[in-house]
């Protein structure tokens, strides 16, 4: 769907209460950094637990709207975060491709086949219709933003294509996806038609997301960081410019490449609002290779959160100071884990709330 039909037939929605998040993604003036994190629902809240024991997995909670609408407002309500981001998983994609996964406890995730070859090609989905394949994520989507009521903005996401194609091609996780890696040299032809087909499913999940009510979307590259600059920037950085021109004109985006410190320089120059980073760049030569365009996301190293109250102060308190006053996002540098002590999240989130 063009970016202009969508600008078009955008759904009036209950103005925003807290637009903090938005506001500070556009680079306008903030009284303070709007905060949430990665991963904020999920296990470290016993109440969450609480909903996932009800059903029968992972993948039952996410494909269940009702019970993914509640455990996406529920760190609004726990924690006091400044923004919702909608309950799913970044495998959907592969998924309504043709390509389902498992998700085994304990374990991660499983693919039974997988994509290495021009034939497996053959096999996926070339048209995926997210109000067909991917319904049960846009009607979580649709019912959080009611149930919020315009308290708080809502994210929806999805992987980006390089993080999609690892685990299509590799059939689980890994520590240094040499597989997917290899294949980019073996069969650059075949990797360009995977990762194309990936990017085109995920552009259109994303503006059917923004359809349904996400009023900011971030695009995950989980393991952008085993990539070198050379085949980022031939595999990735003209898929990633593709997804932001595409949804940019709708609502903020925000990339977050895990580990790609080094590749700065080149996602400067993607048309995204903001840049999320990781715990192990620094903000302030982050800011000096990206420029003052761009909003900057982060970057909490998320074991601090083990730490005492008074550390975690402490902490977040450098991390505003290393950010500066504007264009910043308050996260960690990557997902909450999930046995951190949820009182713990609220020192973060209440220290960063009374910065202003």
């Amino acid at each position: 769907m063009e970016a202009q039909s969508l600008l078009n037939n955008k759904p009036e929605r209950a103005p925003l209460q807290n637009d903090l998040l938005l506001r500070a993604a556009r680079g306008e003036d903030v009284e303070r950094p709007p905060v949430w994190l990665m991963r904020q629902a999920g296990r470290i809240l016993p109440e969450y637990r609480a909903v996932r024991a009800k059903m029968g997995g992972f993948k039952d909670l996410v494909e269940s709207p009702v019970h993914a609408s509640e455990v996406t407002i529920q760190p609004v309500d726990i924690l006091g975060v400044d923004a919702a981001i909608i309950f799913s998983d970044i495998l959907v994609i592969p998924e309504a491709m043709g390509l389902p996964y498992e998700l085994v406890e304990k374990v991660g995730p499983r693919f039974p086949e997988v994509v290495r070859t021009v034939q497996d090609l053959k096999r996926l989905r070339t048209n995926v219709d997210p109000e067909v394949h991917l319904s049960y994520v846009l009607d979580a989507i649709r019912q959080t933003k009611r149930d919020l009521a315009g308290r708080v903005p809502l994210i929806g996401f999805c992987g980006a294509p390089w993080t999609i194609f690892c685990y299509m091609v590799e059939g689980k996780g890994s520590k240094d996806w040499a597989l997917p890696r290899r294949l980019l040299w073996e069969q650059p032809a075949f990797a360009h038609s995977l990762l194309d087909s990936i990017t085109e499913a995920s552009i259109a999940y994303l503006q059917a997301q923004v359809k349904a009510g996400a009023d900011l979307v971030q695009i995950f590259d989980s393991w952008a960081g085993v990539l070198s600059d050379g085949l980022y920037a031939e595999f990735m950085m003209p898929r990633l410019q593709r997804m932001c021109d595409a949804l940019s004109p709708l609502v903020p985006v925000t990339v977050f490449a895990k580990g790609g410190a080094h590749l700065l320089p080149q996602l400067a120059d993607l048309s995204c609002h903001t840049l999320g980073l990781d715990w192990q760049t620094d903000p302030r030569k982050a800011r000096q290779l990206v420029g003052e365009e761009k909003t900057l996301q982060g970057n909490l190293d998320p074991s601090i959160l083990y730490a005492s109250p008074e550390v975690i102060r402490k902490k977040t308190q450098e991390m505003l100071s290393n950010f500066g006053t504007r264009r910043h996002i308050a996260n960690l540098g990557h997902g909450v884990y999930p046995d951190v002590n949820p009182e713990h999240v609220k020192v973060f989130v209440e220290t960063v709330q009374k910065s202003a």
